[in-house]
């Protein structure tokens, strides 16, 4: 049974909006501080030619430099890649709220092992993102996940 959209995740899905309407991988991000967005962002991989771009980490770079990462939240509309999720736990991010976690094997256990509280809150409308962008663009979608 899927969880209500909170006013963050429904700014991560605008993100992940903004980047399949670039005909980047749909995916988003906000970073969370008592309440108040910090950063946003969404996966630029396709738009920068940069492999690290993902949606995670260009919202961590818009957040910028922060004294401290323990009490933020960060909300993303894909539960986080390994390398997203190493980013989660070496920055000491306390919670990763995540849109879902059925359409690629992510680090949520990792993320558990280190710490971090993981919520998937198994949304249709984030699955069904990027399961438009697997139909509309099947050859980034495999060279963005390393299926040959």
């Amino acid at each position: 049974m899927a969880l209500k959209i909170d006013q963050f995740m429904d700014e991560a899905i605008n993100q992940a909006t903004k980047s399949f309407s670039e005909d980047g991988i749909p995916i988003g991000s906000v970073l969370v501080r008592a309440g108040q967005i910090i950063g946003r962002g969404h996966n630029r991989r396709v738009q920068h030619g940069d492999p690290t771009a993902h949606g995670e980490i260009d919202c961590l770079r818009n957040a910028g430099r922060q004294a401290s990462y323990k009490d933020t939240v960060i909300y993303s509309t894909l539960m986080p890649c390994a390398m997203c999720a190493g980013a989660v736990v070496q920055f000491g991010i306390a919670k990763v709220i995540a849109g879902e976690n059925r359409t690629f094997k992510s680090s949520a256990q990792f993320m558990r092992d280190n710490g971090v509280e993981v919520v998937d809150l198994d949304l249709d409308q984030c699955f069904e993102l990027l399961q438009q962008f697997q139909i509309k663009f099947p050859k980034v979608w495999n060279e963005d996940i390393g299926v040959e």
